[in-house]
């Protein structure tokens, strides 16, 4: 799409194109990958349209608190990138789909190596922030993530010199010193994405992280966020999946890592069976917390132990797709989550600025995404071949036979 104004009339179809509620129960998996496919597209259109055309600083509003606006601004780019992208990539990667989901699939992954070649090249207009500050290694992290997902598609294809530039961009985010938190993952999630291009890497930087985790297990699942435990989301937008994912990478090079993979996945699929019955049957769930501005988002955990194949038994695929879609839907479709050009508002469910911490900006909201991952799974598995099932509240809540819960 080389004609600017073809560009903007595409972009404001997408954006303006309304969703229909209907009973998410009823609907096959077929018609659920559809819906998903949707938001897909219209949550990331306004992005990677515009990055590609190197006009992501030109048109990307900054919402965020008015004393923090000015700071935001300066990160919220980069946000917004790294944050979609590690939500679409194991879409992305997955060629295994045909007729319209696959030019869908191929448009966007050439749009975000598009994208990654604006934000990287020194002399782009759009050339992001990713060692000025501290949240950039926040965002140079999902988006190491992301090429940890799509090796192919956002590793491979991308031509020599963007590769570069790419991984110029990442090391130079190591000037960036974590916080004492969950931010130790960010440096170890670099340094993953730099070994699985096979670049030089520091092993120090992912030992420190890993083992550390292993110190802040709390037990049942639930890892602190650093050394104290937080009620919030933060073992799903952040912890459990990227310690998984790290591991999967390093220990393909090395096996001093293989110790911590079925202690780590096994907590994992405890964490999944957690937040499946966090899911009301009206498709809710708490509002604990903070970072809720995330959305959908807080179920990257469930989604990636779905993606993986490593569901607990007593949670079938086909209720945790239900479950997700019935969540999906409340809140991509409450008045006021897009604003009139199709960019996410800061919000839980809908339009609602006072819940959003003054690190939560237009970019940030993007991590939503991330409650797509099972969009990697081809149309044909269980998780979307099944047929419908209710998921574990509303059998509970409905009166049906359902297995005892026990703690890991």
């Amino acid at each position: 799409m080389t004609d600017r104004r073809e560009f903007l009339q595409h972009v404001a179809a997408v954006s303006a194109t309304p969703f229909v509620t209907s009973e998410p129960s009823g609907a096959t998996g077929a018609d659920d990958r559809v819906y998903w496919l949707r938001v897909v597209e219209r949550v990331g259109t306004p992005v990677l349209t515009n990055l590609a055309a190197r006009q992501l600083k030109l048109n990307m509003p900054v919402e965020a608190k008015p004393e923090a606006a000015a700071d935001r601004a300066k990160v919220t780019h980069l946000e917004a990138l790294g944050r979609l992208l590690t939500g679409l990539a194991p879409w992305l990667e997955q060629a295994a789909v045909v007729g319209a989901e696959a030019a869908l699939r191929e448009r966007f992954a050439d749009l975000a190596r598009q994208s990654i070649d604006a934000a990287t090249d020194p002399g782009s207009p759009d050339l992001l922030n990713f060692d000025q500050g501290s949240q950039p290694l926040v965002d140079a992290a999902f988006l190491a993530h992301a090429m940890v997902r799509a090796p192919n598609e956002l590793c491979a294809k991308l031509p020599a010199l963007t590769r570069r530039h790419l991984v110029a961009a990442l090391r130079s985010s190591r000037r960036i010193k974590p916080y004492f938190t969950n931010w130790i993952l960010f440096s170890a999630m670099v340094e993953a994405g730099l070994c699985a291009v096979g670049e030089d890497w520091d092993a120090t930087r992912v030992e420190y992280a890993v083992r550390q985790h292993e110190q802040w297990y709390k037990g049942d699942g639930i890892y602190g966020d650093g050394p104290d435990f937080h009620w919030d989301y933060y073992n799903s937008f952040v912890i459990q999946p990227m310690l998984l994912d790290v591991l999967g990478v390093v220990s393909r090079v090395s096996h001093d890592w293989d110790a911590f993979l079925e202690p780590m996945a096994a907590r994992a699929r405890r964490y999944a069976a957690i937040q499946e019955r966090l899911i009301s049957p009206e498709g809710t769930f708490p509002a604990i917390g903070r970072s809720l501005a995330y959305r959908f988002g807080v179920f990257q955990l469930l989604g990636h132990v779905a993606l993986r194949h490593q569901l607990p038994d007593e949670v079938s695929p086909a209720q945790v797709r239900c479950a997700l879609t019935a969540v999906v839907r409340r809140m991509i479709e409450a008045p006021g989550t897009f604003d009139q050009n199709g960019w996410l508002t800061i919000g839980f469910c809908g339009h609602q600025p006072s819940i959003g911490e003054s690190y939560i900006s237009t970019g940030s909201l993007y991590l939503c995404t991330a409650g797509l991952l099972p969009l990697g799974l081809p149309p044909n598995d269980e998780f979307w071949a099944g047929a419908p099932r209710d998921w574990t509240a509303r059998k509970a809540w409905s009166g049906q036979m359902l297995p005892a819960d026990h703690a890991l």
